[in-house]
């Protein structure tokens, strides 16, 4: 997750072209240059959105989009579809695939940015990156953990644990999904793993008494109860 993004574009022209535009623009970028090697890349922490091109060799971006909104670990993944169809029929088969916005080539990377900084904000990123719960700040930009106007110090996969949290306040999460959204598929972890992360992050927020924040729900698993 984070303020990243997978480009998912066969030429390299355009992966390159894009991935430069984006990284000015804050964002973390991946690339991949077929369905198969994003799948591949999928299996781990998700990105925070998928870019991606129509037109790929052997499984389309159609395809995809529709395997992609099928799999419980990948189906709340904000989708962009880049392609030169125009016609209202592409358009419609496109969103019914489950893509979330199309744009058509050519384009102006600052229309993407802005469709895309309007995708994320519908998915509960906020425009300065910053996720807020109460004093609690969250900098996906630049990944650090604020509280009260103070630095603290988070490790990564703690960081990836609470940003799913803060994005999901009030969602009680099991300990395999929590495995599959902050570990990924690809590495095998066993689920008192999970267990041992919330203590750790529970004992980071405690000094400010937030460690409640994350309560255990019987039978289930945790959910983030955010203080507003």
């Amino acid at each position: 997750m984070n303020n990243s993004v997978l480009i998912v574009e066969d030429e390299q022209e355009i992966r390159e072209m894009l991935g430069f535009a984006l990284s000015r623009n804050g964002f973390e970028v991946g690339e991949a240059a077929s369905a198969e090697e994003a799948l591949e890349q999928l299996e781990g922490p998700l990105p925070s959105l998928l870019i991606i091109d129509w037109m790929l060799p052997r499984m389309s971006g159609i395809d995809l989009a529709r395997r992609l909104r099928n799999d419980e670990h990948t189906a709340g993944l904000p989708m962009i579809m880049l392609t030169a169809r125009g016609e209202e029929t592409d358009k419609l088969k496109s969103f019914d695939s489950g893509i979330d916005d199309y744009i058509t080539k050519p384009f102006s990377p600052r229309e993407l940015v802005a469709r895309m900084r309007a995708l994320l904000r519908r998915a509960g990123t906020p425009d300065d990156g910053i996720l807020r719960a109460g004093d609690l700040e969250l900098d996906l930009n630049s990944h650090k953990l604020v509280v009260r106007g103070a630095t603290v110090k988070i490790g990564p996969t703690d960081f990836r644990l609470l940003e799913l949290f803060m994005r999901n306040p009030d969602r009680a999460f099991g300990r395999s999904q929590l495995l599959d959204r902050v570990w990924g598929r690809s590495i095998y972890v066993e689920e008192r793993t999970v267990d041992v992360h919330v203590l750790r992050l529970r004992n980071t927020l405690k000094p400010y008494g937030h460690d409640t924040l994350i309560q255990t729900v019987r039978g289930v698993g945790y959910r983030f109860s955010s203080p507003d």
